[in-house]
This record gives C-alpha cells, structure tokens and sequence, in this order.
C-alpha cells in the first residue's frame, strides 16, 4: 500500500529505486482533506431558516482557542474532548480571531494571498481550534441538530469526541445530526477552523480575510413529527387583485400533513394546497405588506412572514406586481470596524433604518448571503433585494481565466452545492427578487449548472450573473461601471451586437442593471445625477447599485492617542490592496459620509421643483405604486438671520409617477418681491413623512427644493485709496504688500504669509485610479505631477501702480507661474482696489505655451487663490451651499443656506487623506483669525479651509499624520474640476472637466466689517 502524500506529484517519490513509497510527512490527511474539492461532509441537506417554536440553546458566548501556524503543526492531543487545553485562552464566539489578537487581518481586492495552485493551499495556513461545554437538557433528547450560520473558511466539527463532518462555504449554513452523540447534561463541542482551504479559491471576494466562527452556532431540538423544510409561493396577481397561496412542508425531503393558518385571512388550509385569495394587499419596497401565518403539526409550529408579490420581465422591463420598477440601491459587505466579519443584530437594524432613511430601497448582499435574520428585516422595512451566492473567483483573471472552477467539472458539486444552500435558506422572504449566480468568477459550465438548478427549484425569481456578458443563462443583463455614455445606449437598446444573434436577440430583451456603479472612494462619487436621469428615461434600465455601502476601515489606535482606520498594507501582508477596501457612503461605524447625502438626494422619490417668484412648486411622484399621502409638505424661508417665515402646504394626493402644480401662500410671493435688493433669502419646500414609519419618526424630511432671491453680484469697493510706497512695503487700504514679492504680507492686521494662483489639489481616491476608457494610461494624479502642477513656482514680472477708468488708483502684479522642465506656464495678474476699508481684488490668468506632456493635453484642477494666513482660524461662516462638501459634479444634497462650522469640521476624514471640504456656490465668508474676523465676499466661488497645506495632505497616508501647523490655508477656487468614480469606473464628464484655459475673476476682503456686499 502506497503512502504517499497526495499533494505530491504523480509518481514522484523520494525514496530510493526499489524501495517502498512511505510517506513520513506530519499531519498529511489534515492537508489532504483541506485540498479537498468536495462540498462539506456530513452535514443535512439545505433548508430554510425557520422560526420554529422547537427548543433551541444558543452556543454562543466565551470559548476556549487556540492558534497553529499550520496543519501539520495543530496539536492532535485530546482537545476534541475538552481535555489537557493547555495553550488555550477565551475567546467569544461569534469571532473573527484576528480582531482578538490571534494573527492579523489581511486585505487583498483580486489577488490570492497565497500561490495560486489549485486545490492546495499554503503550509502557513494557521488554524484555530475552538471548544466549548455546554448543558443539555433532556428537550433536545433524542434528536438534534448543531447549526452552523457561518465558519470562515473550512471548519471540522466533533461533539463529545465524534467527528460530525465537515464544512465548506464560508457564508453559508451548515446542520448536522448529533442524534444519538448529544448527552444530557454536559457535552463538549469542538471546531477547528483552517483559514485557508480549496474553498478559498471560490471566495475571493473583495474584503479582508477574516477566519472564525463569525456567525451563531446553535443547538436545535427536532422533534418526532416535527417539520424541516417550508416553501412558501405566495404570488400577487395585479389584473385582478387576488393572492395566490402555497405553502409546502416536508421532512426528510418528503411532503407531510401540516396546517398552514394566516389568521389576518381568516385561512386554515393543509400544506400543499394552493388557494386563491380575493384583495391581498401585496408586499413591495414601498409598502412592505407581510401577513403573519404559522405552519404546524402537533409536534412543531413555524412562524412565517408572507408578501404577496409577483416578478414579471416584460418589454424589456423589470416588474414587480405588474409595474416597472426602478432600483435605487447599494451593495451591501458585512463588516464591523472592531468585530471583523461579525456584525451585531442592533447595528444592522440601525443601518438598514439609515438606508431607508436616505432611500434607498434595495440592496445587492456582496457577494455571499448575509447573516440569514438580515432578511427578515428586509422584508419587514422594505428593501429589494438581489441575494447573491458565496461564489467569486477573480484570482484566476490574471492568468486568462487558467483553472478557473467555474468551469472545471471537478467543482461542480461544490459550486452546486453552494447554489443549493444560498437558495434553500432565503427562499421565504418576499425581498428577495433575484437570485445571483456569484460575483467576478468569470464563465463556464458550473454556471450554467447552478443556473437550470436554480431555475427548476424556483422558477418565480429571476436569475443574476454579470461575468458573463453574454447573459447566456441569466435573466437581466448585467453590467458594472458602464459609462454613463454606454448606459444610455444600452437604455435604447442600441449597444453593440454580440456575434450569435441569438444571444443577441435573447440579451436585448432582457432589463438591464448596474450591479456596481458609481464607485463611492473617497471624494465623490462623481456624476450620479446623470445616471439616475438615465435610469428615469429609459424603461429598459432598471437602476443599479452604488459601490459600495461600507468602507471596511479596522480601528487601531494611533501614536500618542486616539483611533484611526487601517487598511490593506497595514498588517504586515506580503501583498495587498492598500485603501481598496475603504471605499463606501458610510464609514466603517455607519456615519454617513457627503456621497450618502448626495445620493439620497439625487434618489429622491418626489421631485420638488420650486417656482423662482415663490408663487408655487410642482412635485413629481417618482414611486411606483404610493401616492403621496404618507407625506407633510413644509416651507421655510430663511434670511442671514435665521427663520423669518415657515408654515405648511395642503398637497392632494399625486398618484405615482403622476406630478403636481401646487400653490404656496401668496404672502410669500408678495415677501419676495418686498426684499431689499442685496439682501438674500432662500426657500425651502420639504416633503417629511406625516407619521412614525419603521424606520424614521414624523417630520422626517424625504425631499425638498429651493429657490433664492436677492443674489446680486458681488460690489466692488469703488477705487479711491490711494498706493502708498514705502521702502520696502505697499500700502493700499488695509493691507500692506511686500515690495519684493507684490503679495499681501497682513490684510487688516491678520498677518498673510502666502498668495497665489492654485491650479493642483492633493490627488482624491478617484485621481490615483485610471479611468476607464481614457487615453492616457496613467492616473490623474501621476499626469499632474508629471506636469509639475504640484511644483510651480512664481517669477514677477511687476508692480505698478495706475489709474483705472473711474480714476481710482490700483495696483496691479504681473506674474508668471511655471515648473522645472517645463515651457508651459501661466501668466498671473493681480489688481488690488480699496476705498480704505474693503480690498478688492482681481485675478486674471492667461495660459502660455502648450499644456502638453507625454503626448497629452494636461488638466487642472482648479483655478483659484491659495491664501495662507499665520493664525488659525477657530469658526468658518458662509452663505452658499452646505453644509457638507460640494463640487462640480457632486453637492447634489448640499443646499443653499447660511452655515458655520468649526475648523476641524471643515474637512472630511476620509481613511487616506485627500482633497476634500469644498464648499462651492459661496457668495461671502467669514473666518475668526486671531480676535479678527477675515470676510471674504464675491460672485460664487468654492470655499475651502484647513489647518495644514498641500504638501502635508498629499504626503499623509492616515489620519493622525494630520497635525496643524497653526496656520490656516484657505483656497478660494473660481472654478474646480470634478470628481468623477476613476477609482474603478468612469473619469470625470466632459463638463466637469477642466483644460487650460483664460479666467478672470474678483473677491472682496474685509478685517471686522460690517454687513458684507452681496
């Protein structure tokens, strides 16, 4: 009998000639078994999730751990019974043991951390054992099951020394028998737990590796007559009004006698029989309606949640209960900042209210199936909800797609049996619309085969799959990050053929999503706005999902105090993806960041649009079955001083998708047109919800619009204060300005160490990607700096006095800006006017030469001032938009307003610093600077204020590098570039772009002044 390892290769040996084969390898079978391609051993066939009145004992709670380096170096010494657990220490359970201090996360997007040989895995694969003992009481005698909801990534399983079996499918729920193993009173349970296994060539998800029992483990009593499977078909038929009702029940894969009871229908009826229901009231996003029904037999009664709903693709439209649907939603990670891969009940309920609260009204469950008591919560607040399969494989695109186990016939039944269990468990819930075949796992015939088994087991639900462009054996078609440009083609139905015109014809009938879009890293994300118009035009596009919810930052302390977020890189990994993994609408502990407010508005399911006379506004109802009813329609008018008008507006209900022309009162027209010239007021409409809901209290605002009166241009002080000319100083009313340089050194007593021209911003999350489909290969951010943009430096050219038109006396410095290496550059003049106690100034900016590098046209990032003054600034007030950031292609959900803010709260904290913190739309500012105030006041220009420069941001890799140098920098930017998603997608819209051009623009600085021009 041979011995050999089986890892090593067919017929290789290193014995001598004649000798026999003896393997003297340690721990071989561990290795062995963790190579293995099959699915998990020994566990019951999938099932649902039940809420059964069967006694249950959660496991739950301190375990005992302990960590191995390796298989062949993990103890074989009698743990598995709770005894001599020396080495061993507590640990809770559900836990991802590097978030205690067992090893280390690890964060890779689409490599493997490990040398890609399938099915083997690395030698320095550590491995947890864990133990626990537990009581038993004689309820769970003589039959029980221990569930598994989630071991990350293969776990062998024993009970009072008996091996139950093994487990495969991190995310995925995994029962076993311990009937006659279980004992009453004490039993110990013990799981070792291998990081790596050759399941981890199929989970390649972009996250951190996290191994551990990270969800419940349970004990579950099975009583004699009891019930192991429900299957709930309750369909909606929108012609008539009537529900449609099956309720299936089976033990042992064999339907029995149960009773199924919606006592709200006044229905009894046994399983398997399907009645029709007169005027149900159908479950969808927007009225999530649930009927409460049980499923019993004299030895077991489940609690179901039913809604009634049907799915239909029809014209190439996406229909829920008979109407076009329009997802507005976000793909959705569990992840929590302290805990890892686990995830406490109450903050998944506090996130899913605060998506609702932001509308959003569903979610993609990237990429793997959540904890299972999520859905019960979708159902309940309403969500869609595209539930997808534990299954990416994106490792093996670098080398072709070579070895890829989509389409390898020896991992077929695991890929089948990780599709089984994904359906199985969530098939009940009514939020779930589509089932998606996987994520970034490329093409192949195990697809397919997860496809027609999904299709036969429940054919009321679409199927999802975007890797295969094809759409060969999905039901939508699927896309991530397709321009805004493709997108509308696609809408049309107009995007390029495929070669088999059957597939051709067969794709171009189907809905089309965005699985992933807009990708939120960082600042931005940029043109939302212009999807969301698309997504409203076009019948076919049925909406997409934002990349991502969740930034998956990790909390570790900083040096000398406080906490930060770490990601990829800052463990210790040999590769990694650096800050890919911190990229979301909120941050890692749920708080929202400026893309979640921009998305709710731009997702708004009332559009108000507000007359510019204050006479009325019209609202569009965008939702797909509710009228406006469940909505109080407010107004506010505001002035520099707070509120000066508010009141409520009767609103008749508007029918769905259905608009309105509304009156307000004529008193606010009438207090528009009495407005002194010069002094601004702003009205806002709101839509808030009329009474509590399940996810937010009365008086919640869902939408709103605006219109302003009284913005003037900005008045310049008429130019009368004559140039003083001094030995080595200029004086022009408040100011003084070095005869050396031509720039400001104090502006009425607040000391000025730098002005100039700012054409460059520390590189965003999206100017270091490479935008897709651009020209240049390199990011953004590496052409500004081959260009030098960060790098310039100021020549004068001169100071002169003269005499303008009106014969007021200015003084104008003549510049011109270049870099190293460079003939391009611009020529830069500044004209300062005072009337003794405003400074007036003009810029003036003329490109010169050609502003090409490496072939390529260049671009700037902005056209302003950069003003550092030698005091920092305590509070920042303005009027224009806010209160949070804003730029040229995003701000959607900052208003128009009066606002203040102390310094710190200025920037955002995103987890790698970057350019952030503009407030665009401001018409005057004003900055606490060392007991002085500094107004700033001009035709709307964008604001930003910080506490450390340029350089300091562009070198800082976290947080804590941040550190004041007790200057304020300010930048008052005439224009700004946008954003765009390059992280991963688009670049910036053609016009948010910003090339080399002219720009003449003007401010107005004020030391304690009174009320600034406007």
């Amino acid at each position: 009998m041979s011995l050999q390892s089986p890892s090593a290769p067919a017929g290789s040996s290193d014995m001598t000639a004649g000798s026999p084969a003896v393997s003297l390898e340690i721990g071989a079978e561990g290795v062995r078994q963790l190579s293995s391609l099959e699915p998990g051993a020994g566990s019951l066939p999938a099932r649902a999730f039940l809420n059964t009145d069967a006694p249950k004992l959660s496991l739950n709670g301190e375990w005992q751990f302990r960590l191995s380096p390796g298989i062949r170096l993990a103890p074989e010494d009698g743990w598995q019974l709770g005894k001599d657990l020396n080495g061993f220490e507590g640990l809770p359970v559900p836990s991802s043991w590097p978030m205690h201090g067992h090893g280390a996360p690890a964060y890779t997007n689409v490599q493997f951390p490990f040398a890609v040989e399938p099915p083997h895995v690395p030698e320095a694969n550590p491995i947890g054992d864990h133990v626990v003992v537990f009581e038993a009481g004689p309820e769970f005698l003589p039959h029980a099951l221990l569930r598994f909801d989630g071991i990350e990534s293969a776990g062998t399983v024993w009970l009072n020394g008996v091996e139950l079996g093994t487990t495969r499918g991190s995310r995925l729920a995994h029962e076993f028998d311990v009937s006659g193993v279980l004992e009453q009173g004490t039993n110990t349970l013990a799981v070792r737990v291998a990081q790596f296994s050759a399941a981890s060539y199929v989970e390649d998800q972009d996250m951190w590796w996290l191994p551990g029992i990270f969800r419940d483990v349970t004990l579950q009593a099975r009583p004699a007559g009891g019930i192991d499977d429900v299957f709930v078909h309750a369909d909606y038929d929108h012609r008539t009004g009537e529900g449609v009702l099956r309720v299936e029940a089976s033990r042992g894969g064999q339907a029995i006698d149960a009773v199924v009871r919606v006592p709200e229908l006044n229905l009894e009826l046994p399983a398997g029989t399907e009645v029709r229901l007169p005027a149900v009231e159908p479950w969808s996003a927007e009225v999530p309606r649930l009927y409460e029904a049980t499923v019993s037999t004299p030895a077991e009664a489940v609690a179901l949640q039913v809604g009634f709903r049907s799915i239909a693709i029809e014209d190439a439209q996406f229909k829920v209960n008979g109407r076009r649907i329009l997802l507005r939603g976000v793909n959705r990670h569990e992840h929590h900042p302290r805990l890892g891969r686990v995830v406490p009940r109450d903050v998944v309920e506090a996130e899913l209210r605060l998506m609702k609260q932001h509308n959003i009204n569903a979610i993609r469950t990237s990429h793997y199936p959540p904890h299972p008591e999520f859905l019960a919560l979708a159902d309940q607040l309403g969500f869609y909800v595209v539930l997808e399969c534990d299954l990416e494989t994106h490792g093996f695109e670098s080398a072709g797609w070579a070895q890829n186990p989509s389409d390898d016939p020896q991992w077929e039944a695991a890929l089948a049996d990780r599709m089984r269990r994904t359906v199985e468990r969530d098939k009940n819930h009514p939020a779930v619309i589509m089932w998606s075949l996987g994520n970034e796992a490329g093409t192949g015939r195990n697809l397919a085969a997860m496809s027609r088994w999904t299709k036969d087991r429940d054919p009321s639900r679409p199927i999802h799959y975007e890797g295969d462009w094809s759409s060969a054996h999905v039901d939508v078609y699927s896309r991530m990050y397709a321009s805004q440009a493709e997108t509308a083609l696609i809408g049309q139905g107009m995007e390029p053929a495929l070669e088999n015109p059957a597939l051709d014809a067969r794709r171009r009938a189907m809905p089309f999503v965005l699985c992933e879009y807009v990708h939120a890293m960082g600042n931005g994300p940029g043109g939302m706005s212009e999807y969301q118009e698309l997504f409203e035009r076009y019948p076919r596009l049925m909406g997409g999902f934002v990349w991502e919810w969740l930034e998956h930052g990790i909390t570790v302390a900083s040096p000398g105090g406080g906490e930060h977020y770490a990601y990829g890189g800052d463990f210790g990994e040999q590769v990694h993806d650096g800050n890919f993994v911190t990229d979301g609408l909120v941050d890692a502990d749920r708080n929202p960041r400026p893309g979640l407010l921009d998305f709710k508005k731009v997702i708004e399911p009332l559009r108000i649009s507000v007359a510019a006379d204050w006479s009325g506004f019209t609202v569009r109802n965008g939702q797909d079955f509710t009228g406006t009813g469940a909505y109080s329609f407010r107004y506010m008018v505001e002035s520099d001083g707070g509120p000066i008008d508010a009141g409520t507006v009767d609103v008749a209900p508007v029918a769905p998708q259905a608009e309105a022309a509304v009156k307000l009162p004529v008193s606010l027209a009438a207090l528009a047109d009495s407005l002194p010239d010069g002094e601004p007021a702003v009205l806002t409409v709101s839509a808030v919800l009329a009474a509590d809901s399940a996810w937010a209290p009365a008086g919640h605002e869902v939408a709103w619009g605006q219109a302003a009166r009284g913005l003037g241009a900005a008045v310049l002080p008429v130019p009368v204060e004559p140039v003083l000319v001094q030995e080595t100083e200029l004086s022009l009313g408040p100011a003084v300005f070095s005869r050396a340089t031509g720039m400001p050194t104090s502006i009425g007593g607040v000391p000025v160490e730098k002005m100039s021209l700012a054409l460059w911003w520390p590189p965003t999350d999206n100017d270091l990607g490479r935008e897709w489909g651009g020209d240049d290969e390199r990011p953004l951010a590496t052409q500004w700096k081959d260009a030098g943009l960060n790098r310039l430096h100021t020549r004068l050219l001169g100071i002169n006095t003269e005499t303008d038109a009106e014969g007021g006396e200015q003084l104008t410095v003549r510049t011109r800006m270049g870099a190293a290496d460079k003939q391009f550059g611009v020529l830069v003049d500044y004209t300062w006017t005072s009337d003794g106690e405003a400074l007036a100034l003009r810029t003036q900016v003329r490109p010169q030469g050609t502003w090409v590098n490496a072939g390529f046209d260049v671009e700037w990032a902005r056209i302003g001032l950069e003003l550092v003054l030698a005091a920092e600034t305590t509070t920042v007030s303005w009027f224009g938009q806010g209160p949070h950031q804003s730029y040229p292609d995003t701000g959607q959900g900052a208003r128009a307003g009066w606002f203040s803010l102390p310094l710190a709260h200025m920037d955002v904290d995103y987890v790698r610093p970057q350019e952030s913190g503009a407030r665009s739309g401001v018409r005057s500012a004003a900055l606490e600077v060392g007991g002085n105030t500094l107004e700033v006041s001009g035709n709307p220009f964008a604001l930003t204020v910080r506490p450390y420069s340029l350089p300091v941001l562009d070198a800082a890799t976290h947080r804590p590098e941040l550190v004041g140098d007790g200057r304020t920098y300010v930048y008052l930017d005439h224009v700004m570039r946008g954003v765009g998603t390059a992280a991963c997608g688009p670049g910036v819209l053609e016009p948010y772009r910003l090339k080399p051009r002219e720009a003449d623009f003007k401010v107005v600085f004020r030391v304690n002044g009174g009320a600034l021009d406007m």
